[in-house]
């Protein structure tokens, strides 16, 4: 179960927490598919898990600015073919750009990806208790 947090009382429409119920699509897709993404949480991490079939780990890109995590890929495929006279030329452009409001108890530093049989993993690793409790003498003055 996740935990409940406070909503800020603004927060553009395209950030999605993931906390969130209802964190699918954030921006239009060119291409008109929107990724699909899984996530688990443990009492250590966030994993983000992505479907991003057919990309080359090279086209995809993930950012992390303030509190939010982006995901996003721009790809441009072309070939072209000449047999018989004729001639052939196709080409395809493929994006999407997925945004998640980070909870505040992520290790921004600590953010890891992998990528593997289609599958984009970000893990999100959580502060440890010890980091968050804070314990020191107040002098009065």
């Amino acid at each position: 179960m996740l935990p409940t947090i406070a909503r800020r009382s603004f927060r553009p429409f395209y950030l999605n927490s993931i906390f969130d119920d209802d964190f699918f699509p954030v921006f239009p897709s060119n291409s008109g598919s929107m990724p699909a993404v899984n996530i688990r949480e443990d009492e250590k991490k966030f994993v983000l898990e992505l479907a991003v079939p057919g990309m080359d780990k090279k086209d995809l890109k993930i950012d992390v600015n303030e509190d939010v995590l982006t995901i996003s890929s721009e790809a441009k495929h072309e070939s072209e073919d000449e047999k018989d006279g004729y001639k052939r030329k196709e080409f395809s452009y493929t994006s999407f750009c997925r945004s998640f409001q980070l909870p505040e108890n992520i290790e921004k530093d600590k953010i890891e990806a992998g990528y593997k049989d289609g599958i984009l993993s970000v893990t999100l690793p959580k502060f440890t208790e010890e980091k968050n409790r804070i314990s020191k003498t107040i002098n009065i003055s």
